[in-house]
């Protein structure tokens, strides 16, 4: 007995240490619900908590962790200071005052994020995965010059073989192909997936991820900071962003069923900027500085669209969170609708109370989710906070054809974001991300359509369902709250 008691003390003790170490030399942390998250997962699963922080929790390292990123994107972004300076005195040449309001909001991503204002663009929306992988395809087979891709999540499985195959096939034909794939997303590929494709001549990379050559595998050396984003640029010209990942679970032939997602297909100036993204990615990834040259970035072509679209990235690299703050930019501005569609919904206060303020002044807010979860812990969190807004006279939804990952918002039938960004705190500070903002009434109507339609397959939360949960839904709400920032 004195032996456990010894252990038991051994734990405390350890326990309180790790936590002063939390508050004291992570103050770096930009959110101090996480801390106390972090410090709940350590005093009530001690042994295990100790574990799942070092996996996932520490940011200790960040800062050097980043360094190296920093100092490229630094480079890479100074490229592009003398159009800088001449969008920050950016002024709509139309007289449409109501788009001219989201300028203060533009303004802002520019100086949070060098996302520069981009007009003359034509945009295409995917919400089928079989529409849009068919459409990548089509572009890759078209590709004269360079391919760029980077992915999440890459499946060993038929679509992904088809994808790096059609890469395969472009790169003996002499076209740049580069890949780059996230090391958690892709930590189950076999050594020899990518093999077809630089044994064509492609490259690929990890991200976070390096290679013991003497055992021949891909070790991934960190797992709380993730590549989320989903970004293709074919020959400078052509560019897709948005929530599909490449797998067969992504064209509904997985355990979840329809697949119902959000991408993006853009021709235009904002092609130039998902270049830039990539550039930025590549240098890190690969260790290999790319040249801002005329090939990769060829003069304007003649669109027949005129949107206007800023491409806005965050990550643990970025001092701003700008995705977040635009989302808020975004809520703030609304004075008739905000539609969002995420199938994670973990907030923090800000967004939160955004929403709610919106909510009680009158605006139409409406948030749908999923009706069935793939994470627990996140769906419960995600249910729990629609069940907050409900009481600010908010309308939510979960999705009943299948499963939905859009990640979208679209705000008074002129405003929208699609991308790669969920509604909660992993996507806002611990994950790379990548959003096309668009201001463009006619992309905003394709959104809030395809949001209508998806309320005839679901079902809505009323208040009277909500307050008569179970227990055991009560129950699963308040542990999933509980470590929702360390989520």
């Amino acid at each position: 007995m004195d032996l456990w008691n010894l252990i038991a003390a051994i734990i405390f003790v350890i326990n309180v240490i790790f936590a002063i170490g939390i508050i004291f030399f992570e103050r770096n942390r930009k959110n101090i619900g996480a801390t106390f998250a972090w410090l709940a997962v350590l005093f009530f699963i001690p042994v295990l908590g100790f574990v799942l922080y070092l996996i996932f929790g520490q940011t200790f390292n960040s800062e050097k962790l980043f360094k190296v990123k920093a100092e490229l994107d630094a480079k890479q972004k100074s490229l592009l200071k003398e159009q800088l300076e001449g969008l920050q005195e950016y002024k709509a040449s139309s007289s449409d005052d109501e788009l001219n309001k989201y300028l203060a909001m533009a303004h802002m991503l520019l100086v949070s994020d060098m996302a520069l204002v981009t007009e003359n663009n034509q945009i295409q929306v995917y919400t089928d995965g079989n529409d849009k992988f068919n459409a990548l395809l089509d572009a890759i087979k078209n590709a004269k010059q360079h391919i760029h891709i980077e992915y999440y999540i890459i499946r060993n499985d038929d679509l992904g073989h088809k994808v790096v195959a059609a890469l395969a096939a472009k790169a003996k034909e002499g076209v740049e192909v580069r890949l780059i794939y996230d090391g958690l997303g892709c930590a189950k590929l076999p050594r020899k997936f990518f093999d077809e494709l630089t044994d064509a001549g492609g490259q690929v990379a990890g991200f976070f991820e390096r290679r013991i050559p003497v055992l021949n595998i891909r070790v991934n050396y960190n797992k709380n900071y993730r590549d989320h984003r989903k970004i293709v640029v074919i020959d400078g010209t052509t560019g897709f962003v948005g929530g599909f990942n490449i797998g067969d679970e992504y064209l509904g032939k997985g355990p979840l069923g329809y697949w119902r997602d959000t991408h993006l297909k853009i021709n235009g100036h904002a092609v130039k900027m998902l270049q830039v993204r990539f550039f930025q990615d590549w240098s890190f990834a690969a260790k290999e500085v790319l040249d801002f040259v005329p090939t990769y970035f060829p003069k304007e072509q003649d669109v027949t669209g005129d949107a206007a679209v800023q491409i806005v990235s965050c990550g643990p690299d970025t001092q701003w969170e700008p995705i977040k703050k635009g989302f808020i930019a975004l809520i703030n501005s609304a004075t008739e609708t905000i539609y969002i569609q995420s199938p994670y919904f973990v907030l923090e206060e800000s967004v939160m109370e955004a929403l709610k303020i919106a909510a009680l002044t009158g605006v139409d807010v409406r948030v749908m989710i999923p009706c069935k979860p793939d994470h627990p812990f996140v769906y419960w969190t995600s249910y729990a906070n629609v069940g907050e807004l409900l009481a600010a006279g908010a309308k939510a939804y979960t999705y009943d054809n299948g499963f939905i990952h859009s990640k979208t918002v679209v705000v008074d039938g002129l405003a929208s974001s699609v991308g790669t960004a969920n509604w909660d705190v992993r996507s806002f500070r611990l994950n790379f991300e990548t959003n096309a903002f668009i201001y463009d009434r006619e992309i905003a109507a394709v959104l809030k359509t395809a949001f209508e339609n998806d309320i005839n397959k679901s079902t809505e939360i009323t208040k009277q369902m909500y307050a008569e949960r179970s227990t055991k839904i009560r129950i699963k709400e308040s542990i999933s709250r509980l470590f929702s920032a360390a989520l």
